[in-house]
């Protein structure tokens, strides 16, 4: 299976990255890694890629690691589309006070627009 994960530098994006890895390593999927500029995180685009190559590394997973470019939930939604994957994984969604889920604008872009299954890790 092909996986592209999209990361931008929340905390919830970085569980989704070690999972993934994770699974990836299990189950010997195709990964490649989009990092996407998240204003909102704090974190910077050359942060995020640092952290993607040590934790491929310390698993022992090979995957390509690409810097998407513009707005992230299209670039990613059209990445996905033009390249044949087949999931896009994703931080995405805060517990609310009330116990709802709270999803980001670029999680919720991607599940409203996406052909391809998608799956959210919190």
């Amino acid at each position: 299976m092909q996986v592209l994960l999209g990361l931008g530098g929340s905390d919830d994006g970085f569980r989704a990255l070690e999972r993934t890895v994770a699974r990836v390593a299990g189950a010997g999927d195709d990964l490649v890694v989009a990092v996407l500029d998240n204003p909102t995180t704090g974190v910077s685009p050359a942060d995020v890629e640092a952290r993607v190559e040590a934790t491929l590394e310390d698993a022992g997973v090979e995957a390509a690691v690409r810097r998407l470019e513009g707005d992230a939930g299209p670039s990613l939604v059209e990445l996905a589309e033009t390249e044949g994957f087949d999931e896009i994984v994703m931080g995405g969604g805060e517990e609310s006070p009330l116990g709802k889920i709270a999803v980001g604008r670029i999680a919720e872009y991607v599940v409203l627009n996406a052909t391809v299954t998608v799956t959210l890790v919190r």
